[in-house]
């Protein structure tokens, strides 16, 4: 079983921070850092971790925010373009999942010395990632800062143009949202226009999620501006676009849909057969159907089903998951089945009682069945 992540905020963490800063600020007081930042450090989730530790080098660091960002950039791994899934922390620099604690700090305290800190989260990202941080300037000074984040989009060093996308995102997670870019995505559409054939697949997938965020308030915008980038588009931006259109896909979006090349399906579905009309909480729904083309031209079926939740109030609630997609041949007639495990999960609370589940192919939802779940032995 992998470590948690809050486990990366350590003792050792904390004093190789120390020793960094110490080496580039003499006066800085390491017993008493290390001290500050891991009392009570043990009982705090990730993001309580970084906060905490933030707190403590807001303590330890110069007052003047100048004279502190000077520190902490001074302190940083000289390597700006390592791959960040392999680094830690080491004797050369800061880097890894040390910078988050360093980006907030500097993001909290913006207001001070707006353009530094800007300078500051360029390139603290580029030893992490400042998609958290940067987020203090975008709504301190949308303007200031956006006009600074869309130059960044051309900048040579991939985490820099990946920043550029990911912190602009309205809906980041584990991130203070963006309140005037759910209502208006526009600010960070020319971002995107710049980035959708980037060379780096970690860029690549930053657009897509950042035009999957959108999709969720303004599903029109995300849909025009895939369709208008499936023309003539390279292998690597059609990935793209398959990212990004994924839920507006499982909602039937008709452009999505129709950019994907999946149009009206032309079938006959037989009667959905549950397997399990009764299923003990823990166990699996299971269920199966056939589909025959009608068409007499090969088709692009987008198949998904849906299960009805029961609510506490009785009524339910529907959920998209995705089956398969395939080519069905004229006449071709193919079997679906699925086998899907209701258990314990942190993001939904089970209620027992008739449930439902459907298919649903090309955006459209066919052959409901109830099923009951039962949560008691």
């Amino acid at each position: 079983m992998p470590e948690p992540l809050k486990n990366f905020y350590s003792r050792d963490l904390v004093a190789t921070m120390g020793d960094h800063l110490k080496r580039v600020c003499p006066a800085f007081d390491v017993p008493g850092f290390i001290h500050a930042a891991t009392t009570g450090l043990d009982a705090l989730e990730l993001k309580e971790r970084a906060a905490h530790i933030r707190d403590a080098l807001n303590r330890f660091l110069p007052s003047d925010l100048e004279n502190a960002i000077e520190v902490m950039l001074a302190s940083l791994h000289p390597d700006d373009s390592v791959e960040l899934s392999s680094v830690g922390m080491d004797a050369d620099g800061i880097r890894g999942w040390a910078v988050m604690p360093m980006s907030d700090l500097v993001g909290l305290r913006c207001a001070e010395a707006f353009d530094t800190a800007l300078l500051a989260q360029k390139e603290m990202t580029k030893r992490f990632s400042s998609e958290f941080g940067i987020r203090h300037l975008i709504l301190q000074d949308q303007d200031r800062a956006m006009a600074e984040i869309t130059r960044w989009a051309d900048d040579d060093n991939y985490h820099v143009r990946r920043l550029a996308s990911e912190g602009t995102r309205p809906r980041l997670p584990w991130a203070m949202q963006l309140p005037a870019f759910i209502a208006d995505p526009g600010p960070s559409l020319p971002i995107l226009e710049k980035l959708k054939n980037d060379p780096t697949e970690y860029v690549r997938r930053s657009v897509a999620n950042h035009l999957n965020d959108i999709a969720k308030d303004n599903a029109d915008t995300t849909a025009r501006v895939c369709a208008k980038w499936m023309e003539n588009a390279t292998p690597h931006r059609k990935k793209l676009i398959r990212h990004a259109l994924r839920t507006l896909i499982k909602q039937g979006h008709p452009l999505a849909l129709e950019t994907l090349g999946f149009g009206a399906a032309e079938i006959e579905l037989s009667p959905l057969r549950i397997q399990t009309p009764v299923v003990q909480f823990g166990e699996a729904l299971e269920f199966e159907s056939v589909i025959r083309s009608t068409s007499d031209r090969k088709q692009q079926l987008a198949i998904d089903f849906i299960v009805h939740w029961r609510k506490a109030n009785g009524e339910t609630a529907p959920k998209v998951f995705k089956l398969k997609t395939l080519t069905l041949a004229p006449g071709e007639r193919i079997s679906v089945s699925k086998r899907h495990p209701i258990r314990p999960i942190t993001t939904r609370r089970y209620y027992p009682g008739l449930q439902a589940v459907e298919l649903q192919v090309n955006g459209k939802a066919c052959g409901r069945h109830d099923f009951e779940l039962v949560m008691e032995n």
